[in-house]
């Protein structure tokens, strides 16, 4: 089992991602030429409309093209939208007011909470400490007792 990063970052062009679209929430049909994809292994693909967000899929099913070359077509599962939001925010550590500019992904269908939940993982996934509406950068968090 192999990870393959397919993210847009890399730009190599026998290993790259053709396309990658929704059967349903969860599930996914990736296109993509290179890299020797067998089931088991995991993709990370970038979020289209986003600068850095990507997301891992675990390949279920893969067949490889004979025409064109290297090409193949997986069935792959991963997280659960049933429609992708990309939102932008910006925290202020408490502590040196250090700038924080970041994305984060939700399921839209969730409403504004989800929101908030999805902004506080993505805060504590880069680092950052969040709680009760207050953010330390990591510098901060460190010195905090």
């Amino acid at each position: 089992m192999a990870e393959h990063d397919f993210r847009y970052n890399l730009l190599n062009p026998e290993h790259t991602l053709i396309e990658c679209r929704a059967l349903a929430p969860g599930r996914y049909q990736v296109t993509g030429n290179g890299g020797s994809i067998h089931s088991g292994d995991s993709l990370l693909v970038s979020l289209k409309g986003s600068r850095d967000l990507h997301m891992r899929l675990e390949v279920e099913k893969v067949r490889h093209l004979i025409n064109p070359p290297g090409q193949w077509l997986a069935v792959t599962k991963g997280p659960l939208f049933k429609e992708l939001a990309i939102h932008s925010w910006q925290v202020k550590c408490d502590a040196c007011d250090k700038l924080l500019d970041f994305e984060f992904a939700v399921d839209a269908t969730l409403g504004k909470p989800a929101q908030t939940q999805a902004a506080t993982a993505r805060i504590n996934e880069l680092g950052w400490n969040s709680e009760k509406n207050k953010h330390l950068c990591p510098s901060c968090k460190k010195a905090a007792p």
